[in-house]
């Protein structure tokens, strides 16, 4: 049996683990830019993202136009607010935390889905969210290879669908999931910087892996 590892260096092994390990959700930018060819690598790197049935259900609208980029950022701060009532006793907290950089990022993205994506059966037919999860892989293609391009990445959800969709004028049966700020950083975060606001802590993995049956403890890590 060919031993596939070999394909790659230990090196090259280890900087993908890298990666992953670094890569933060940033909302902390420093302005700049980001050279169109780099922009295109990284939304390749997305296109070759793993989709269900390969269906490929992701759309990238490049946001180029500053008083859309105002515009969207003004429906991000509805949302914002609206959370915020939304989560009771901390709701003053929550409004503490900074959650996006789409004033200060170098490049602005949304994501959406694709209309007509019921023709794609393979795969969904029992689980038709299967296109968001797909998208969802793009969107970390996208956030991995900025991070080795030493950009910062965050994806920001915090906004009405509906009211996106009729800003940016999407065809009926699209879908946007995510607003993304992209750019150079002063520095990366240490931590997730939820992590780091004491908003939340990473789960304990030993806790979220089970064998055979829900909540029967795996032996992978004993």
């Amino acid at each position: 049996m060919t031993d596939n590892r070999f394909q790659y260096t230990q090196a090259d092994r280890d900087a993908i683990y890298r990666v992953i390990n670094e890569r933060r959700d940033m909302r902390h930018f420093c302005g700049g830019h980001v050279k169109k060819d780099t922009l295109w690598k990284l939304l390749e790197a997305a296109h070759h993202g793993p989709s269900v049935g390969y269906m490929q259900p992701w759309r990238f609208i490049h946001i180029t136009d500053i008083n859309k980029r105002q515009a969207i950022h003004g429906l991000v701060e509805q949302e914002r607010l609206l959370t915020r009532d939304a989560l009771g006793d901390r709701g003053n907290e929550f409004m503490k935390l900074k959650l996006e950089g789409i004033l200060e990022c170098a490049e602005l993205l949304v994501v959406a889905l694709a209309d007509k994506r019921e023709q794609h059966i393979v795969g969904r037919r029992t689980l038709p969210e299967m296109d968001l999860a797909s998208a969802a892989c793009a969107i970390e293609n996208m956030w991995l290879a900025a991070r080795a391009e030493g950009l910062g990445m965050g994806w920001v959800s915090l906004f009405s669908p509906d009211d996106l969709k009729q800003l940016l004028r999407m065809p009926d049966g699209s879908h946007p999931v995510a607003i993304l700020c992209l750019g150079p950083v002063e520095q990366f975060y240490e931590r997730p910087m939820l992590e780091i606001a004491g908003w939340v802590n990473r789960e304990n993995l030993q806790e979220l892996v089970f064998e055979n049956n829900w909540e029967q403890s795996a032996l992978i890590n004993e």
